[in-house]
């Protein structure tokens, strides 16, 4: 009897170790290995460029997928919930972001996770459906990019996340002559970063009526969950980068989440508790006299999610300041504003910052 009971165990021991075995063989056959330069779709057909003056808007969203409104809470920073919002929540959601993309009306968007047919934010194509309920549907409206961050089958927890399709959506009132996606450093080691995000810039490049310079707009959303070496890797291959553009005498925005905070922002009223994520810090000292560095302190950016917002305690919520905008100095910024939307639609807050281009 103990021989055949081993023999059972030993069996359904070996039937769960060819499981895992060929799950993460799957996993690797299917991983997500984009080049280091790839170069990016440009959608729509906007007949003018931006003109050397007058005042533009640029807005930076990281719109949680459609599905982290003020009713969730995730597993990854300390909640419980995977699938955070069913169908109905999610467009509501992005109904919501479409409301307020609208009522701020900016001349160019970045959105960060913004999903494409994803499981979690019930496959809808969320890059196509704010652009499409935004500028408008006719290609002459705007044109736009997406550059793709997450593409992967992400095997937990129990029931797991899923299929996930997601990236970074730009969008421009303005001509988009051609738009790269450049692949940052990835801190983690296999079998990890099968199920991870593989971060990346979106470099967006617009011409200026009558110059031979560019606007060059990069969309980000840095390391979130490392242990610091891949947002301090991933930060110093950014400002290299923004440093050649600008040697190149073009201008710069450099905006989204960073998942760290400006070294001169004053983020005391937003206190890290106890076992809370705290987010990194950019010294703004290593970047160079070429640039300026914003973040609006007045509104969090960020809310945790290691519980719902609805019907929380306020005034003892975990908040942060990560969203925020780096810009060559030949770009005069007149305003930088985080909006307060209670987090309703997202974990974040859209930050809108109001610029124009000056002459040399």
């Amino acid at each position: 009897m103990a021989k055949k009971v081993l023999k059972v165990v030993l069996c359904v021991i070996g039937v769960i170790v060819l499981a895992i075995v060929l799950l993460f063989g799957v996993l690797t056959i299917i991983e997500f290995r984009p080049d280091d330069v790839e170069t990016l779709t440009v959608s729509g057909n906007v007949p003018h460029a931006i003109e050397p003056y007058g005042t533009h808007k640029i807005l930076s969203w990281n719109i949680g997928y459609g599905a982290l409104g003020d009713n969730a809470d995730f597993f990854l920073d300390g909640g419980k919930g995977v699938k955070t919002a069913d169908k109905k929540r999610v467009t509501e959601n992005l109904s919501g972001i479409v409301f307020e993309i609208n009522s701020l009306d900016p001349d160019i968007i970045m959105m960060q996770e913004a999903d494409i047919k994803s499981g979690r934010s019930s496959r809808i194509n969320e890059h196509e459906y704010i652009i499409g309920n935004t500028f408008g549907n006719h290609e002459s409206d705007s044109e736009s990019t997406f550059a793709y961050n997450f593409k992967a089958l992400v095997p937990y927890p129990v029931p797991p996340i899923g299929i996930v399709r997601g990236g970074i959506s730009t969008a421009s009132r303005y001509q988009i002559n051609s738009a790269e996606r450049i692949q940052l450093p990835c801190p983690f080691k296999w079998p990890v970063r099968l199920g991870n995000l593989k971060r990346c810039l979106s470099i967006n490049r617009m011409p200026i009526s009558g110059s031979y310079r560019e606007l060059v707009v990069v969309n980000l959303h840095l390391e979130a969950y490392d242990s610091g070496e891949g947002k301090i890797a991933q930060t110093k291959m950014l400002r290299e980068y923004l440093e050649k553009e600008v040697e190149a005498g073009n201008y710069v925005i450099a905006g989204g989440d960073f998942n760290q905070t400006f070294s001169d922002v004053d983020i005391s009223a937003y206190p890290v508790y106890d076992g809370m994520w705290k987010a990194g810090v950019i010294d703004v000292n290593d970047f160079s006299d070429n640039f300026n560095l914003y973040m609006d302190n007045e509104n969090p950016s960020c809310r945790s999610l290691d519980k719902p917002y609805a019907g929380a305690d306020k005034d003892n919520f975990q908040y942060y300041i990560i969203d925020g905008f780096i810009v060559s100095k030949n770009v005069n910024v007149l305003s930088v504003k985080t909006q307060d939307l209670s987090f309703v639609s997202s974990d974040h807050n859209p930050v809108l910052m109001e610029f124009e281009l000056t002459e040399e």
